[in-house]
């Protein structure tokens, strides 16, 4: 079997509903329909989601990473009509104000300390430092993208999206991968939406290009076993805005998948718990899946299929 096949056969195996659905969305003709049906599955009664929709954080309750991450499941199969309910009801969750300090949505919560989880989404009340903008950067853009403009929501959207620009551009505190791409996303719905004069834009894209080429590690040798960047955290087709300035490392890792793929069909993982061994042992083959799935969109994305 091919690279295809031998992932395809994987995500059969081990992938969740979700992105088993995901999967036939992209490469079989499934419906966007099936996929809102399995991400469904993980939202709660005030419109946010949990139950490890971001899976190495099994806490049931509605928090903003996981939230997050359904938002990105809308955009990735076209969903961007702010009547849909899934919208709504995250708008209703924002609205809230749950895990909300008035300035940042957290980006863990309490919950999250009474469920299997990786170290990274401990929550420590005793933290302190400059306020984290993952996801908040994101969830701004979100309803910047879909609330309705004359709503206290959407008051309270654009005055954290000017924060969190304005932190970011001062340059006073490093930010890392998935901060950034919180805030490539926040440039894409203000584009989306019309937004223009809340924000510098070309600014702010300007200031992307400089941390995606900066954050992409040339050190090739590196990526199959260490939790560093590659071109795929931020590049998904010579369409990109971040393509042209790391073009040769980008292309490169079409080969780099191709090259890397286990025989189960898989790829390995660059992080582990380090705790919960059998809820890891089950995470882990999630994260194989989705991994997969990832790998195979990259790929298509510069027509290597």
């Amino acid at each position: 079997m091919g690279t295809f096949e031998r992932a395809e056969a994987f995500v059969y195996r081990f992938a969740r509903p979700l992105d088993l659905a995901r999967w036939q969305y992209h490469f079989e003709g499934g419906s966007s329909g099936a996929v809102l049906k399995a991400l469904a599955c993980y939202q709660n009664e005030d419109g946010g989601f949990g139950h490890g929709l971001e899976a190495d954080c099994w806490n049931p309750a509605s928090a903003p990473i996981q939230t997050w991450a359904a938002a990105e499941t809308l955009r990735e199969v076209g969903i961007a009509d702010p009547a849909h309910p899934m919208i709504r009801g995250i708008l209703r969750y924002l609205a809230a104000g749950t895990d909300f300090d008035g300035q940042v949505w957290g980006n863990t919560v309490p919950g999250n300390n009474e469920h299997p989880h990786a170290p990274w989404w401990s929550w420590n009340a005793a933290a302190d430092g400059p306020p984290n903008y993952n996801p908040t950067a994101y969830l701004a853009g979100f309803i910047l993208r879909f609330a309705d403009p004359h709503s206290e929501l959407y008051e309270r959207g654009s005055r954290a999206a000017q924060e969190a620009v304005d932190a970011y551009m001062k340059g006073g505190q490093p930010i890392g991968m998935h901060t950034a791409h919180c805030y490539i996303r926040l440039l894409e719905y203000c584009r989306e939406a019309g937004v223009r004069d809340l924000l510098d834009l070309p600014a702010l894209e300007a200031r992307l290009q400089e941390q995606v080429e900066g954050d992409i590690s040339r050190d090739t040798g590196s990526w199959e076993t260490e939790y560093v960047c590659r071109p795929s955290q931020y590049i998904d087709s010579p369409a990109s805005i971040f393509y042209p300035r790391n073009r040769e490392t980008a292309e490169y890792e079409c080969d780099f998948i191709v090259r890397t793929q286990e025989e189960d069909g898989a790829w390995s993982l660059a992080w582990e718990w380090g705790g919960y061994p059998e809820e890891w042992a089950v995470s882990k083959h999630w994260w194989r899946a989705s991994r997969a799935l990832a790998n195979l969109l990259y790929l298509k994305g510069f027509s290597r299929l």
